[in-house]
């Protein structure tokens, strides 16, 4: 894939009983503020910003962080969007509303 910035949003949402599920968000969150990408953490889900590969390095690295913490199961709604000839940024999309 390219190296441009690409923008993608991901909700975990956890179905288990064995804590409130928003712990399980917390640690997922914190898992995205510590690998240094650009992101934004709303109400629905947590957007980032970034190079293709790093982008996707975090999505998987919260997935397999909920897994080695034995979350019994969750849903990774991710939304990626991608531009083939450039770059790609949420101010792009959201400066005219600020």
């Amino acid at each position: 894939m390219h190296q441009f910035i690409i923008n993608a949003s991901i909700q975990i949402i956890p179905v288990v009983q064995d804590k409130h599920p928003y712990e399980w968000v917390d640690e997922a969150i914190a898992i995205i503020q510590q690998s240094g990408i650009k992101h934004e953490v709303g109400p629905f889900a947590t957007v980032l910003e970034g190079r293709y590969d790093e982008v996707m390095k975090v999505i998987h690295d919260v997935n397999e962080y909920l897994y080695s913490r034995n979350c019994s199961e969750w849903i990774s709604n991710l939304q990626i969007q991608i531009r083939s000839n450039g770059d790609i940024t949420g101010e792009e999309k959201t400066d005219k509303f600020k």
